[in-house]
């Protein structure tokens, strides 16, 4: 899966798409390991251990959901970066409205709710140098495809294609959110 359309600087134009993997948010740690370029996106049909908030694991076993983090470099002070997660999950949202006329809502301060059954969430890692932000990790997960649920989260876990009838195409969802998402980023980074 390679990225069309995308208006970005940096977010995405490095991507790397896996069939199969055990967390983007774990490949992306690895990559900057490796000296990762900035904006540095992973994308996955199929995570086996991605992370999910508690300590759970967010499942992702068919093909057709979104999944997929992304690294960006900084050097701000934290304050800056106050309520990043809840910025993403609004662009989220309109993406849905604006492609789908889909209405999510979001659940305070990273997930994205449908009826009270979560359909995404949304993780946020930084590295900090005292008080200053060297770089974040981002993950974003969304059930669009998934139709059943284990045993465990059945009752609080939905999709957009159980709850819609609706079909995402993930290559476009991702490109829209990182033509949206580094705009804000522009925004946040030029604001006294």
């Amino acid at each position: 899966m390679k990225l069309k359309n995308l208006k970005t600087n940096f977010l995405g134009r490095n991507n790397i798409y896996y069939k199969e993997i055990d967390s983007t948010q774990s490949e992306v740690l690895r990559l900057i390991d490796k000296k990762a370029s900035n904006g540095t996106l992973v994308m996955a049909d199929i995570q086996t251990a991605g992370s999910g908030t508690h300590g759970r694991v967010w499942h992702t076993d068919k093909e057709n959901n979104i999944a997929f983090s992304f690294f960006i470099e900084q050097n701000c002070n934290a304050k800056k970066l106050e309520g990043i997660t809840l910025k993403i999950a609004e662009i989220i949202v309109q993406i849905f409205d604006e492609l789908y006329s889909i209405k999510l809502n979001i659940k305070f301060p990273n997930d994205i709710v449908y009826n009270n059954k979560k359909i995404g969430g949304i993780l946020t890692q930084t590295k900090m140098v005292g008080e200053n932000v060297k770089y974040l990790v981002i993950e974003i997960g969304i059930n669009t495809s998934q139709t059943e649920f284990v045993e465990d989260i059945k009752n609080i876990a939905s999709s957009i294609k159980n709850e819609f009838e609706v079909n995402v195409d993930v290559e476009d969802f991702i490109t829209t959110f990182c033509n949206k998402f580094e705009q804000v980023l522009i925004q946040i980074m030029h604001e006294n």
